[in-house]
């Protein structure tokens, strides 16, 4: 049963498994379940917080307990720790706006977060290659999403003070 329950979670209930781009089909649904959240449910930003915190917290017990009888360390079907990387710069973004009052401002950061976080995941620029090909174990295939979601955090705040001085 632990070790159903574990399968799921660590596939993000079988999207792992699709066979056309795992990765960015769950970064999408990531997206748009981030964006329901915050925007159509409406849940505190703290609940949200808590809830991604156990999420990624448990990611590491149960990538670990995934892989452990695995020869492949890194398994394209283990898709929760895009989950966690493209949350990271949805949530933050979501804390520093107040976002209900433009929508459409808030759609097109939710569509450059997922660009540039999938960019970052696949292209894996320094120091994220350095975890993905060095630590072959939950924290490497975690870590190389988390630094991924720093990077477009990064990036937008580049981005947005830019913006400003410019317009």
């Amino acid at each position: 049963m632990i070790k159903n329950i574990n399968y799921l979670f660590v596939t993000f209930f079988g999207l792992g498994t699709v066979r056309f781009a795992p990765g960015t089909i769950t970064s999408l649904v990531t997206t748009i379940l981030l964006f329901s959240l915050f925007h159509i449910i409406e849940l505190s930003s703290n609940l949200i917080l808590i809830l991604l915190l156990i999420i990624c917290i448990y990611s590491f017990f149960a990538i670990a307990n995934y892989i452990k009888e695995s020869e492949n360390k890194d398994p394209k079907e283990i898709v929760i720790d895009e989950f966690v990387g493209q949350s990271i710069p949805i949530y933050l973004y979501e804390i520093a706006h107040n976002t209900k009052e433009n929508l459409q401002e808030t759609f097109l950061y939710y569509f450059y977060i997922f660009i540039l976080f999938r960019f970052f995941d696949i292209k894996k620029p320094f120091p994220i290659n350095k975890f993905d090909k060095n630590f072959k174990n939950s924290f490497g295939v975690l870590a190389d999403d988390i630094i991924a979601g720093l990077y477009v955090v990064l990036t937008l705040i580049i981005f947005m003070i830019i913006k400003t001085k410019l317009f």
